[in-house]
């Protein structure tokens, strides 16, 4: 499954590691992830300059317009969604 961050983007729901708030950027530590990151060009923005969350994966970060809650939302609806296929043998 995939999940959709906006602007026509989407990555494998498995690849994803977190989603959090761009706002937690204030933080020391995030920062130099970020900026790290950075460094080894692998930040894709897809905010258009106005940047709500921050999808870590496993080769890269996206910044993107759309807010971490409700990333998270969809994150957790396709979960549920391939939980309850898995747990009814793909009958529901």
């Amino acid at each position: 499954m995939f999940l959709h961050l906006g602007s026509d983007v989407v990555i494998p729901l498995d690849s994803v590691i977190a989603i959090t708030d761009y706002k937690t950027n204030k933080f020391v530590i995030n920062r130099k992830f970020i900026n790290h990151a950075r460094e080894n060009q692998k930040i894709i923005d897809i905010s258009e300059g106005h940047p709500k969350s921050v999808v870590v994966t496993d080769n890269h970060l996206y910044f993107s317009a759309i807010s971490s809650v409700t990333l998270k939302k969809r994150a957790l609806f396709i979960y549920e969604d391939i939980h309850d296929e898995n747990s009814t043998g793909g009958q529901g």
